[in-house]
């Protein structure tokens, strides 16, 4: 199978977070249920990024990832259905978003735990960036898809329409290789996984990697909230809408693509940091432009492109961690991704605060700096613990 095409399966991740952010809170405001209601089962749903890795030590074992990640998404397309016939009952549809979320994420690292071990050292950056292009295209087919539905049939025929689509991808499997399980007990996974982090814990490499992800180096957490800002730039909810769906999808892949073109010229944790600072000056220079509604469109696309180029960098610094035939691959994939998520959260609140302070003007101020400080001081720390080695090979850092 080609590597595109492989790398496409992870489209079921996207597909249920474009639902959860986009669709969801429309179908709630239909609905006239209250703004805060909305934003804090919003928040509530997407939680599991963030902890969902406290099991993916099961993902490892008893059966292969080939079957975890058919029964993840099989239970994630339920639950999803299950929630969009329960919206009348917010507490009940917030309960099934979670789990069902949950069961989404469990997938995508059981996805990557899996195609990481069948793929050659040379083809994980093209892997990585056609996993960012699925998630990314999935969540906003599948917004589009969602309100095609829902304007033309009944809420059953689009609930159950909908966790069909989202299983769609899952028919590519038959095609990839799958290596066989690990027949060990899932307690002793378990165990293993704790030793692992720790292990993890005293490697300064990943010790490094992790930082990176924890911090706000290259988050642009900034995308969470310039949807609510369109009014500062005298947007209406129209163009606003235009922007945050076909714009922001556009931005999205484009950002993906684009660390093809790109990857070659540093070390991937050096990529990351670069991505971070080109960024970060790209935000500060949004204050010398006019609020207009055309200034937010080049906002809102510009830094989707640079959130997408490093996510698909943090993706490619993963596999190269994982390395090949790891027993903890879908284990590993999780800590990564989850730690990632960590920067999109606090970040949030913290660029809330700069808006409160200065208006759209502090949010900027606030993200860039955040940003551009982390990225000095971790460029500090590279420059004087470099390893001795200059290869670019199993560890993806040098």
């Amino acid at each position: 199978m080609p590597l595109w095409l492989m790398g496409m399966t992870n489209a079921p991740f996207g597909m249920f977070g474009g639902i959860l952010v986009i669709s969801i809170p429309e179908l709630l405001n239909a609905r006239h249920v209250p703004e805060s209601t909305i934003s804090a089962v919003t928040a509530v749903a997407i939680s599991p990024g963030l902890w969902s890795i406290v099991a993916s030590p099961m993902l490892d074992v008893r059966f292969s990832r080939r079957w975890y990640s058919v029964v993840t998404a099989t239970v994630a397309a339920v639950l999803l259905s299950l929630a969009l016939l329960n919206l009348d009952n917010v507490g009940a549809a917030e309960a099934l978003l979670v789990a069902g979320f949950f069961a989404a994420n469990l997938y995508q690292s059981a996805l990557g735990g899996w195609l990481s071990s069948i793929i050659a050292p040379a083809e994980r950056s093209a892997l990585s960036v056609w996993l960012s292009v699925a998630n990314i295209s999935g969540g906003g087919a599948m917004a589009v898809i969602a309100g095609e539905l829902a304007e033309r049939f009944s809420p059953t025929v689009t609930a159950v329409a909908l966790g069909a689509v989202l299983l769609l991808p899952i028919g590519l499997f038959p095609w990839i290789a799958a290596p066989g399980p690990d027949r060990q007990l899932a307690r002793d996974s378990f165990k293993q996984f704790f030793a692992e982090v720790i292990g993890v814990l005293k490697r300064r490499q990943v010790l490094l990697t992790l930082a990176m992800f924890v911090t706000p180096a290259a988050s642009f957490a900034l995308v969470n909230l310039l949807a609510g800002v369109g009014s500062n730039f005298h947007a209406s909810l129209g163009f606003v809408g235009a922007v945050g769906g076909t714009g922001v999808l556009a931005a999205g892949i484009a950002g993906c693509l684009m660390f093809r073109l790109i990857d070659h010229l540093l070390p991937l944790r050096y990529l990351y940091l670069s991505i971070g600072v080109v960024g970060a000056v790209f935000t500060l220079a949004l204050m010398l432009l006019p609020r207009t509604p055309f200034t937010f469109a080049v906002a809102m696309i510009g830094e989707n492109i640079f959130q997408s180029a490093a996510i698909t960098t943090a993706i490619a610094i993963s596999f190269a961690t994982i390395g090949q035939r790891n027993p903890l691959a879908a284990t590993t994939f999780c800590l990564m991704v989850s730690v990632l998520n960590i920067p999109n959260t606090y970040m949030v609140l913290i660029d809330g605060w700069g808006y409160t302070w200065r208006g759209v003007d502090g949010t900027l101020i606030v993200d860039a700096c955040a940003s551009l400080g982390a990225c000095l001081l971790l460029t500090i720390f590279l420059v004087r613990r470099r390893p001795s080695g200059n290869s670019r090979g199993d560890s993806g850092f040098e």
